[in-house]
């Protein structure tokens, strides 16, 4: 038996977007007015927060509450996806503030996975509440960095911390090119390099429980 619930709702955008959005509830909340959003992968390649079910139900489980939502132009929401993720970043911005306001969590830890860690990374400093961030599979490399280049240096200049998780086989960014990318960055950054994974192989339900523990292990230092 799970000890939470899930309430499903619409959040509006900060530019009239409507924004289907899951809350996992744990039935207790031992870790004081914060929650876990996560931000799913690309949306122009079927990206969507069923994807992060999983995680989002053993983070409640855990008894984080947690946040799952489909970006626009994905599942119920309404609005068209982008290209670059840059009007994504509305959305991320936007479920944070309703939360923050709703359910008075005055901190939270954002998770990105593929795709979706540009997204969450330039979101990070546009939201007051955000204390830390979580990439799973940030897409560095250089094929990658076509559409999501410009939003890497949000993410490296930010003083807020930082865990980078990837496997040694992501077929978008090389473990050099993580290392080089995140060299420069700024305050305190954690890489947790899983070995002999890719990049949709760690995306799927087989590596929930592994980024369930990072996670988990990453929200307590902060």
């Amino acid at each position: 038996m799970s000890n939470y619930t899930v309430e499903s709702f619409m959040v509006d955008s900060t530019d009239g977007v409507k924004l289907r959005t899951r809350l996992f509830n744990p039935s207790s909340d031992p870790h004081g007015a914060m929650a876990i959003v996560l931000v799913h992968p690309y949306s122009v390649l079927g990206g969507s927060q069923g994807l992060l079910k999983g995680i989002a139900s053993a983070l409640a489980d855990n008894g984080y509450v947690a946040v799952t939502f489909d970006m626009r132009g994905v599942g119920k929401s309404t609005g068209r996806a982008s290209l670059t993720g840059f009007s994504e970043v509305n959305d991320v911005v936007s479920v944070s503030n309703w939360l923050s306001n709703h359910l008075s969590l005055r901190r939270i830890l954002l998770v990105g996975s593929s795709a979706g860690a540009p997204i969450a990374g330039s979101a990070v400093d546009r939201i007051e509440q955000v204390i830390g961030y979580v990439s799973i599979g940030y897409p560095f490399g250089i094929t990658a960095s076509i559409l999501f280049g410009r939003h890497h240096k949000a993410i490296l200049q930010s003083q807020k911390p930082k865990l980078f998780i990837m496997g040694t086989q992501d077929g978008f960014t090389s473990v050099k090119q993580l290392k080089n990318k995140l060299a420069s960055a700024a305050g305190c950054v954690k890489i947790h390099l899983i070995d002999g994974v890719g990049h949709f192989q760690m995306e799927g339900p087989a590596y929930d429980a592994q980024m369930v523990d990072l996670i988990l292990k990453f929200a307590a230092s902060l």
